[in-house]
């Protein structure tokens, strides 16, 4: 098979493109907390995120997140392409400011949680989270 000098910066161009897209996604990460905090500082206390350290299964991840006093908890994945998961809302009269779910993650990656206060402050909490291939562990 020969390759034009056309055909050859076409595939240079694509690799570039596809080196950059990590870069991409975190960045859109990052835009989604600004958005939600407001670019506030958030603590490191005050926020419980619960998920595997291994998960076989990349389609079906559980997870649980905790905060006492929130108003709001915004879940993010931050190596999938669209990396906002689930904003959870809490009313005034809700029992408690926890939730679960199951996620899906597109491989090993950081999940994050960010808690909205009621007294407006922000907490954050995030777990890393290894997918294997074919659950056999590697």
């Amino acid at each position: 098979m020969e390759f034009s000098r056309r055909d050859t910066l076409g595939l240079g161009l694509g690799a570039a493109v596809l080196t950059m897209l990590p870069l991409r996604v975190a960045a859109a990460a990052e835009d989604r907390i600004a958005e939600f905090t407001g670019g506030a500082e958030m603590a490191d206390t005050g926020l419980t995120l619960t998920a595997p350290e291994i998960a076989e299964n990349g389609n079906t991840v559980p997870i649980e997140v905790d905060a006492p006093g929130a108003i709001a908890i915004m879940v993010l994945a931050t190596g999938n392409p669209t990396p906002g998961v689930a904003t959870f809302g809490f009313g005034p009269l809700a029992a408690s400011q926890s939730a679960s779910t199951r996620i899906r993650l597109a491989g090993t990656q950081d999940v994050v949680a960010i808690a909205k206060m009621a007294d407006g402050s922000f907490a954050k909490a995030s777990a890393t989270v290894k997918v294997t291939i074919g659950g056999c562990g590697g």
